[in-house]
């Protein structure tokens, strides 16, 4: 038994799906195979941006860093869970925890964010059709990106530091990984305080950037209804019916796990809603976001069709 206060911890121990236990195996065969799709298909995604110029738009260049945030993102939780499911180790050490937690919030706040720009992306697409290309020039796209990443990676270093200050009186995680609120519940201190600062901290990030993307999503609403015609209200409409479909299963999921003033104790309902965007958003990406577009379809055929693949090229000059 583990003093208070004890400085000893080396590792813990994450206790995973025991509602899962009687058919894991089962579990672990549809996450595997989620987890190979969502790989496979933002990988082809990113070649074939890079690959076909007629893909090389800002749009598509915004897509292709989705799709590689999607690919870590689901890299630093996922492999875990698979491991977790196997029965054949639930310990994680204290510095892979750590890096794990600030990892996963790193690239879970840059997705955030970089929604938040693609949604301003649309807005320019359809609110201003004439000076699209002039505002959405390639140093803009490159330095809203760079920002997103900016925004998602330093400002978590300073809860990662007080996260990994913290003395812990227990190991046991309940959890599939090194989730926030999981790890406050084991910490040997009043952590009322730093709940606070956390859920002020992670309300900023996701209501910030959700409130910028409902403000771009206002003014194209008010734009398409100044559209005479239904067919061009509907044209106009399907440009943004995938990105806001991946923003509402994304931000509805993650406000509701932490945007809340105190860590929540109903552990169960929080796995349920994590795996949908740890796992079901990633693999819906690809499906919602691009492979429903012509231009996306052209480009997969030229790659394992007609094998003429353009020399590789990159749209930001």
């Amino acid at each position: 038994m583990e003093s208070a206060f004890s400085n000893n911890i080396t590792d813990f121990i994450l206790l995973g799906f025991p509602v899962f236990h009687t058919w894991h195996w089962s579990v672990f065969g549809i996450i595997s195979i989620m987890y190979v799709l969502t790989l496979t298909g933002n990988i082809i995604i990113i070649t074939i941006t890079c690959t076909d110029v007629h893909l090389h738009s800002p749009m598509y260049f915004f897509i292709s860093n989705l799709s590689f945030i999607e690919i870590l993102y689901t890299s630093v939780t996922i492999p875990q869970i698979l491991v977790l499911l196997t029965g054949r180790n639930k310990i994680i050490s204290f510095r892979s925890c750590i890096a794990q937690f600030y990892f996963f919030f790193c690239l879970g706040s840059t997705e955030c964010f970089l929604l938040s720009v693609m949604s301003y992306d649309r807005y320019c697409a359809v609110c201003n059709p004439l000076r699209y290309k002039l505002i959405m020039s390639g140093p803009v796209c490159r330095n809203l990106v760079l920002a997103c990443w900016i925004m998602g990676f330093f400002p978590n270093l300073i809860a990662t530091f007080i996260i990994a200050n913290l003395k812990f009186c227990g190991r046991n995680i309940q959890h599939f990984f090194c989730d926030l609120s999981p790890l406050l519940q084991l910490s040997c201190h009043n952590t009322n305080k730093l709940q606070t600062l956390n859920f002020f901290s992670a309300s900023s990030i996701v209501l910030f950037s959700f409130a910028l993307t409902l403000g771009t999503y206002i003014c194209i609403i008010m734009t398409i209804a100044t559209i005479p015609s239904l067919t061009g209200k509907c044209k106009a409409f399907s440009t943004c019916a995938s990105h806001l479909t991946v923003v509402v299963i994304f931000f509805g999921a993650v406000a509701f796990v932490y945007v809340r003033p105190r860590a929540s104790t109903n552990y169960e309902l929080n796995k349920v809603l994590s795996i949908v965007y740890i796992v079901v958003t990633p693999v819906l990406n690809p499906l919602i976001y691009s492979f429903r577009n012509k231009d996306v379809k052209m480009g997969i055929k030229k790659i394992f069709f007609q094998q003429n693949i353009i020399n590789p090229t990159v749209y930001i000059k």
